[in-house]
């Protein structure tokens, strides 16, 4: 038998799914350009799945994501909230804490 690895999906639910890996790399692409439309682009995401899911996102967790700045002579633009960027480093963390586990739990089974 060739060598076992793990794979799984693993997002935060509160009357649905409210984040995970796709959310996550959502918004790191929007803090990189600033631009949610932009960030939306990059992963190859229409701007309006991207605009539902933020959407969907804030009112599931209860907090703004993003700060958003209407387009004018300088451009529109946005940025993650404090909120936001504090929430993204504990999933992080979450994630990584779950793959470990995770791999320990496979070891254990599958050596």
């Amino acid at each position: 038998m060739d060598s076992l690895k793990i794979a799984y999906k693993v997002w935060l639910d509160c009357n649905g799914k409210a984040f995970g890996e796709g959310p996550d790399r959502l918004l790191q692409r929007v803090e990189t350009t600033g631009s949610l439309h932009r960030a939306a682009a990059d992963m190859k995401m229409s701007y309006r799945k991207a605009w539902v899911m933020l959407q969907t996102m804030e009112r599931r967790l209860g907090f703004t994501l993003l700060e958003r700045k209407v387009g004018g002579v300088s451009g529109g633009g946005s940025r993650l909230t404090p909120e936001a960027r504090d929430f993204m480093k504990r999933y992080e963390a979450f994630r990584r804490d779950v793959e470990g586990s995770l791999q320990e739990i496979c070891r254990k089974h599958f050596g």
